[in-house]
This record gives structure tokens, sequence and C-alpha cells, in this order.
């Protein structure tokens, strides 16, 4: 497998997610992330090698416990298709038609 494990720490409102956000890995981050993302006004996945729907699936959930003043930073390679795939606003809600 390519691509380093992923990562989540948190930095007082931030977010920061790191590494191959793919299945393989997220499994192992379900434990490690962080508890309580109340708080959070961004995630930073700039440090993100790549991403698929299970990655997509963490950070979801990640932005709606954080809420909707959320700010997602970044967009690793496969980040924008999945979004559109899964119909996902800016903060990754459900987009209105």
């Amino acid at each position: 497998m390519t691509g380093t494990s992923a990562r989540i720490t948190r930095d007082g409102d931030v977010l920061h997610v790191s590494g191959a956000l793919v299945r393989a890995h997220v499994a192992a981050l379900w434990a490690q992330r962080p508890a309580d993302a109340a708080g959070v006004r961004r995630i930073d996945l700039t440090g993100v090698e790549r991403i698929d729907s299970a990655g997509l699936a963490l950070v979801s959930l990640l932005a709606s416990a954080a809420g909707p003043a959320l700010v997602i930073e970044g967009q690793p390679p496969g980040y924008r298709e999945l979004q559109a795939a899964y119909r996902l606003g800016p903060s990754l809600d459900f987009a209105r038609d």
C-alpha cells in the first residue's frame, strides 16, 4: 500500500488531518479521532495525500459534530469528486437542490 497512515491532531479549534485518508487507515482513526469535535472551527486537509469514501465519511462525521460554522481547508486528490458524488456541500452537509 502506498501513502502514509492517516493521522488527526487537534490544535485549539483546528483539526489537522494528514496522510492517506483511505479505508485501510481510516478504521484505526475511528477509535483515535478526537472524542469531541465540539468547538472545532476548521478541519485542515492540506496534509492529506489522498482520500476515498471511507475517509470522506470520517471527515463528514467530524464536520457534523463540529457544527455549522465549520471551514474545511484543502482538497486532496479525490475529494472534489467524492463530494460531488455524494452531493455534499462545502461543509460536508447534504446539498439542497
